[in-house]
């Protein structure tokens, strides 16, 4: 059985992963009785922890919102990674947040020992962030999508895609993932029966939350990053091509520049899907791969390259005639 202190930090730590625990659940993880679940949670509250009871034969608990901020209790790379966060919160692609990072990073230095500032202090002085260039999403709404999957709750929002077109969706809403400054939602489209990804910045949340959906089964957090890169590629491309290439899958994906599926076709062979707004840009980065290709179905593509060996070509011939 768990020492008093620790059992109460596990028990804060229950509370804050999940919504709604019924005194028989939370006693079973902590392995102890109801009745003592029931004497944390009075010491809980004591230091300040607004929890919340619900009567009844199956009554449970749920961490409030109310009240006084509590006492936080971190060890020492916690600390560190919170104060390393804040100081990339300030520069991040999330808007309005960077003056209330640096306040919240002056406050937890003056409190943290002298062993930890000067780890702190240390990256704060080499690491050179850069300024978000893309989007800036609300923390307003992240905070009621992140709501919306940790309690199962369906999210209606409308939405405007890379088009321009508008929409007005409802989903149940799984994941958010941060991808190079750029906040994405993974959800299950009620309308179209179907996963969808999403960016948050194009979402204008519908208040209140729908109702309370039964989870799907979730692939796992690899797949879900992967469905992620496809579903930002296939919406912002407008040129896309099947490449066939003369090298194994692993050589290809260690040449992208991003992340893309390759698909083997045998030890020596592959293929995979790139994209690109302009033929020409897709032509160059092909031209990095150093490596034999066929083109499949993308006759833009083809053109693409057919004007860039001319060029290639003319530099070639001219470069040879300057130097004869």
């Amino acid at each position: 059985m768990l020492e008093t202190s620790a059992r109460l930090l596990r028990l804060l730590s229950l509370l804050q992963a999940r919504r709604d625990w019924t005194s028989t659940e939370l006693a079973t993880r902590l392995g102890v009785t109801t009745r003592t679940i029931r004497n944390d949670i009075g010491r809980l509250r004591a230091l300040g922890y607004p929890v919340d009871a619900r009567p009844g034969v199956a009554g449970g608990y749920r961490l409030g919102s109310e009240g006084a901020l509590p006492p936080l209790l971190l060890d020492d790379d916690e600390a560190v990674a919170v104060a390393i966060g804040l100081r990339t919160a300030a520069s991040g692609s999330i808007a309005g947040i960077e003056e209330t990072s640096m306040r919240a990073l002056a406050k937890l230095q003056q409190v943290l020992p002298s062993r930890l500032r000067r780890r702190v202090s240390a990256f704060q002085t080499y690491a050179l962030p850069m300024p978000s260039r893309g989007s800036q999403v609300d923390p307003d709404v992240l905070t009621v999508i992140a709501s919306a999957c940790r309690d199962h709750e369906r999210l209606r929002f409308d939405y405007r895609a890379h088009s321009g077109t508008a929409s007005r969706r409802s989903v149940e809403p799984y994941r958010l993932v941060n991808d190079r400054r750029r906040w994405y939602l993974v959800a299950w489209d009620v309308d179209r029966d179907d996963w969808r990804t999403f960016r948050v910045d194009r979402i204008e949340p519908r208040t209140p939350t729908g109702p309370r959906f039964t989870p799907r089964a979730l692939p796992p957090d690899p797949e879900i990053m992967a469905q992620v890169a496809r579903g930002v590629g296939e919406a912002t491309w407008r040129y896309r091509a099947r490449v066939i290439v003369d090298a194994p899958a692993s050589y290809v994906r260690g040449r992208l520049p991003i992340p893309v599926e390759v698909q083997p076709l045998g030890e020596e062979r592959c293929a995979f899907e790139p994209g690109s707004d302009h033929p020409e840009m897709l032509a160059l980065y092909l031209g990095m791969l150093d490596a034999d290709f066929t083109i499949v179905d993308s006759p833009e593509l083809v053109d693409a390259l057919r004007a860039l060996t001319r060029r290639y070509q003319r530099a070639i011939d001219t470069s040879q005639k300057t130097s004869g």
